[in-house]
């Protein structure tokens, strides 16, 4: 059964698992593990003595058949598809220089898989590489991806950090941890993974399971990982400790892992014999012992792992339910999106309706209006003033509500036009300005800003056009066409902003680019709430726009070089493209934005950017790596092109925008 619930999550890793022995009655193996609270079992499907070179010989003829742990009647198929994950042979080494071995290893991982397909097994677990060298395993991988439909393969890799002694401070892991550079490039397991899937083309259907021991790496080498393929952590029963009930727990390092593999859609599985010796009562929880020391004096629990599984299942009733914004943000979990066109393209009513229920947002610009509204107007002409403030690309009004309502809030006279290109959001504003009977303070314009003749000047010119990259939708470029009706000494809301730029491990986004089997899609951005994406380095500062800009001569062509310093405990890491960010300045110290370091907390109405790189990027531990972001402008559309000259030189992406652009 599955662990627990929470609202709204549905995730896969709900459900726990465990590595089991060789039977060959492995429906006995599963039903006792199915009773004893587990949902699933990680068997080997071959007899681990076999070897095909010691194998007799078949009947002339014949074929020789190998020992495999039953037939698959034994199950139902949906039994074998949704509760066993297969486990190939320990064994093999593809790699080996004796040759008999390599062969055996070869022979052998073939009939597994093809077995492993006819079960329809969703998942096989690979054994890790038993030595640095894993090109012919890689090899005889992929011939095998090649044919398979929808099996995932797990590669086995061990999460482990060899200079760790035994010490429970997180401030001791974590100093323990950081060596230099040369051991970890020496050491680190990422390194084999990396060589493993690019010998394979990162193929989508290969992934990590993760082996969990009582030694961890340092925080900055274990959240690369967030950004692989990891399906799986295999928790060792060795990396657990024993309170002073005499139950098993993790260390809060530990806790904190397994944790963000509940956030991440990764199952546990756990492994090994039972390492504290605890009585736990049928029907009683094992947790409870684990958490506030219940006493466990009764049976015996039916199966050796309960309060094992019983403590994984309490740290994850334990997590706090999703909130209303990560419901909401759940189905667009690392799904690519094309950014907006707001000019060439008329939102749908759909959209509109998305973006207006993000309540904060709205609260931020209403707050900036009020402080506006109040510096704005003397308080000896407040009972007579009338200021006048415009929303330019007003859409369905959301905004001039918000207007209406800090006028309200600062007892101050306001006279609103809200200016509009999209025709069928027009008909939407006169509908509300009529139900909320705002005729006389509301002046519809069915325009475009750019080319609108305003009857006077605003005092306060109101917008939210910006983009995930902040100026992506072409904020500057038309807000620098309205500002030709804005007072000399008027106020832009918002009055700057600042895009942002961050390298990060995004092996799904990746793959999900690389499926389209094009260029094209490689140089193009992307909309994209990250999620299991690895943020390598923290993001830099891009391009910033200021309005209103009273410059004789206005250029919106940017051009950014950026430096980043890859930390030495990190290891080397494999970058896949990079997030991009915005910070945007309300009004003074009013501000809204998704940088992760000030994001407006709560606030959805913008996902990052993703920019994808062509090659994934290998940058070796403690390097750095130079990127290149150009800002361009033509008389028909804006684009970006980037590239990378460090540690690895990449071809500049979509040359005057071949691939994408946004239209004017």
């Amino acid at each position: 059964m599955p662990l627990g619930q929470r609202s709204g999550d549905n995730s896969e890793s709900r459900y726990c698992g465990t590595e089991v022995a060789y039977n060959d009655e492995i429906e006995n193996t599963l039903t006792a593990n199915l009773t004893g609270g587990f949902d699933f079992i990680v068997a080997p499907l071959l007899n681990p003595s076999y070897r095909p070179s010691k194998a007799k010989a078949p009947p002339v003829g014949g074929l020789h058949v190998p020992p495999f742990a039953g037939s698959d009647l034994i199950l139902s198929p949906s039994q074998w598809s949704s509760h066993v994950v297969g486990k190939l042979s320990t064994w093999i080494d593809l790699d080996s220089e004796n040759d008999i071995l390599a062969s055996d290893s070869e022979i052998t991982l073939k009939q597994e898989l093809s077995w492993a397909s006819h079960l329809s097994l969703q998942a096989c677990l690979l054994p890790t590489p038993p030595s640095g060298e894993c090109a012919n395993y890689a090899r005889c991988v992929n011939q095998a991806l090649e044919g398979l439909s929808s099996m995932q393969l797990w590669l086995r890799m061990p999460l482990t950090c060899n200079e760790v002694e035994d010490v429970e401070s997180t401030q001791d892991e974590d100093a323990a941890c950081k060596v230099n550079s040369t051991q970890i490039i020496k050491e680190d397991s990422w390194e084999c993974w990396n060589t493993f899937r690019m010998l394979s083309e990162h193929h989508s259907q290969l992934s990590v399971a993760l082996d969990i021991t009582e030694s961890l790496p340092s925080p900055n080498a274990l959240k690369r990982w967030l950004g692989e393929p990891v399906r799986a952590a295999v928790l060792h029963t060795s990396a657990f400790l024993t309170n002073k009930r005499g139950y098993p727990c993790l260390s809060k390092r530990h806790q904190m892992l397994v944790t963000s593999f509940f956030n991440h859609n990764i199952q546990v599985v756990l492994s090994g014999m039972p390492q504290q010796l605890v009585d736990v009562s049928e029907g009683s929880s094992a947790s409870e012992g684990s958490e506030k020391g219940s006493e466990g004096n009764g049976q015996v629990s039916v199966h050796p792992l309960r309060a094992y599984v019983d403590y994984i299942s309490h740290l994850y009733k334990r997590m706090p339910p999703l909130t209303e914004q990560e419901r909401f943000e759940m189905s667009y979990r690392d799904f690519l999106q094309a950014p907006l066109q707001p000019l060439m393209d008329n939102l749908e009513a759909q959209t509109y309706e998305t973006f207006e229920k993000d309540n904060v947002k709205y609260s931020q610009y209403k707050l900036a209006i009020y402080m506006a509204l109040r510096e704005r107007v003397k308080e000896e002409d407040a009972e007579t003033a009338v200021t006048v403030l415009m929303v330019v690309g007003a859409g369905r009004g959301p905004l001039v509500r918000t207007a209406l309502e800090a006028a309200q809030e600062a007892n101050l006279k306001l006279r609103v036009y809200a200016v509009e290109k999209n025709p069928n959001a027009v008909v939407t504003l006169h509908s509300l300005v009529a139900l909320e009977g705002w005729k006389d303070l509301v002046t519809i314009v069915s325009c475009d800003m750019r080319s609108w003749e305003a009857p006077e000047k605003a005092d306060i010119l109101v917008s939210e056009l910006l983009g995930s990259f902040g100026d992506n939708e072409l904020s500057p470029e038309c807000l620098d066409g309205a500002q030709r009706f804005l007072k000399k000494d008027g106020i832009s809301i918002p009055s700057a902003y600042t895009s942002f730029i961050g390298p990060i491990t995004a092996a799904k986004l990746y793959n999900d680019v690389k499926a389209h089997n094009d260029m094209a899609h490689f140089e193009t951005s992307y909309v994209v709430k990250l999620h299991s994406v690895a943020k390598l380095c923290p993001p830099q500062s891009v391009f910033t726009f200021e309005h209103p800009n009273w410059s004789p001569k206005i250029d919106n062509r940017r051009y950014k070089k950026l430096t980043f310093e890859f930390s030495p405990d990190m290891g080397s890491a494999a970058v896949h493209g990079f997030g991009g960010y915005f910070d945007a300045t309300l009004y003074k110290d009013v501000h809204l934005g998704i940088e992760p370091a000030t994001a407006t907390p709560d606030m959805f109405s913008w996902f990052p950017i993703y920019f994808p790189l062509r090659v994934p990027l290998y940058v070796p531990a403690g390097s750095t790596l130079v990127a290149h972001f150009w800002r361009c402008v033509s008389s028909t559309k804006v684009w970006y092109e980037w590239s990378v000259t460090s540690p690895a030189i990449s071809p500049i992406h979509n040359p005057n925008g071949r691939s994408y652009w946004v239209g004017l």
